[in-house]
């Protein structure tokens, strides 16, 4: 991923302000309002902590990450050569709106593997973990030993596994079956 560069900053004092600070963006600067009598010190601690808080933000409230279907179908291909030694060839790959309930799916039939949207805000190595799944279904289908020996090639499986558990959790949504996710016997319940 490209470095992101350096924002534009404005800083707004305030005599009227006396304990707050606040930022937020105008344009392609972000404005920063602080009380009038901060110190010079003070007042970099701010606005680096503001800088900080408005970029995060705008991270999490970005839009969904721009791979078109494309896009998507060449990672497949990558991580199928780096992880399942170029075993797994979907003959596509791509983003649904319509998966509520699972991350991820494959129909090894057609080779077809399909992406949930809610996985666009996600990290890149979430993403890249339900796609190494799924391409492992495409060399085992079932959800057997040999398909999560597959899977274990990934090295950021079991972290992965453990972020979508965690993030259905605090979403307060059902985690997919446990065998989508999690092997016999290693489910969370």
């Amino acid at each position: 991923m490209a470095g992101r560069s350096k924002p534009r900053v404005e800083v707004r004092r305030s005599g009227r302000r006396r304990r707050t600070v606040s930022a937020y963006r105008e344009g392609e600067k972000i404005v920063v309002l602080v009380p009038d009598n901060l110190t010079a010190p003070e007042e970099r601690a701010w606005v680096t902590k503001m800088v900080a808080r408005v970029e995060r933000k705008e991270l999490r409230t970005a839009a969904p990450r721009g791979w078109d279907d494309d896009a998507l179908a060449e990672r497949a291909r990558e991580l199928s050569d780096a992880y399942l030694g170029g075993l797994a060839v979907p003959e596509s790959v791509r983003w649904v709106a319509n998966q509520r309930s699972r991350w991820g799916s494959c129909t090894p039939r057609d080779r077809t593997i399909r992406l949930s949207e809610r996985l666009q805000r996600m990290p890149e190595w979430v993403i890249d973990y339900v796609l190494v799944h799924e391409l492992a279904h495409l060399i085992e289908p079932h959800h057997d030993e040999k398909f999560w020996g597959w899977v274990a090639h990934y090295p950021a499986a079991e972290k992965a596994k453990g972020y979508l558990a965690g993030w259905s959790d605090a979403s307060r949504l059902p985690r997919p079956p446990s065998e989508e996710i999690f092997p016999a016997g290693d489910a969370v319940d």
